[in-house]
């Protein structure tokens, strides 16, 4: 294989990719709405404490980390822990997508 043809064959592979790891933004305003709007807000702005975070404005590797991390009990939370369990690759996904457009504010502590 020729370096060309590897290289072609790569960028083929990551554009690919590219569509596999799509965010859906709907997608992640529903399921913010219904699972997080309780405690973040359904913009994700509602900081009545400082034990809840802001989540609009984050940045998206943030927030699919943050998930993740629960997910795994890596992050210690009584209220996150079973919030976060339960998410789908996609929906973590949607989620941080959703949550890192919106437009942060400041906490209202």
């Amino acid at each position: 294989m020729t370096k060309t043809t590897w290289c072609a064959a790569v960028l083929a592979g990551l554009i690919g990719m590219q569509g596999a790891q799509a965010k859906d933004y709907e997608a992640g305003k529903k399921k913010a709405e219904e699972v997080c709007g309780a405690c973040h807000g359904p913009d994700g702005n509602k900081s009545m404490t400082p034990d809840i975070p802001i989540l609009a404005g984050q940045k998206f590797d943030y927030l699919v980390a943050a998930l993740q991390q629960y997910q795994k009990g890596e992050r210690n939370n009584p209220m996150m822990a079973p919030m976060a369990k339960p998410l789908t690759k996609d929906e973590v996904k949607n989620l941080a997508w959703y949550f890192s457009k919106q437009q942060g504010l400041s906490p209202k502590y």
